[in-house]
């Protein structure tokens, strides 16, 4: 069973970067595709950035432009580097397939913007 675990977020302030990394303990190389997802206090979970096998990407319109979602499978990672942050940010960003997969979500990583 694959297992996710998020790292790399933290404190940042506007306009900032950070760059997030998601460490897969077995093979993606069979998932079709992969998101970033985030959730804020009170808010629902939505998809932020998905990648699939073919390098194709997806991102939701509130951080087009300034988020990047790569795939290395051979290193079983995901990453998400974000710029230009902005307070509305804020969130716990987890990883997991697209579509999702309820037993794989993990804790996440707490990413905060603010000055």
């Amino acid at each position: 069973q694959v297992r996710l675990v998020e790292s790399g977020g933290g404190l940042v302030q506007p306009g900032g970067s950070l760059k997030l990394s998601c460490a897969a303990s077995g093979s993606i190389s069979g998932i079709y595709a992969m998101g970033w997802y985030r959730q804020a206090p009170g808010k629902q979970r939505e998809l932020v950035a998905r990648i699939y096998n073919s390098g194709t990407t997806y991102y939701a319109d509130s951080v087009k432009g300034r988020f990047t979602i790569s795939r290395d499978n051979a290193n079983n990672t995901v990453y998400l580097q974000m710029n230009s942050l902005k307070p509305e940010d804020t969130a716990v960003y987890y990883c997991n397939r697209f579509p999702s997969l309820g037993g794989l979500w993990g804790q996440g990583t707490q990413v905060t913007v603010s000055s």
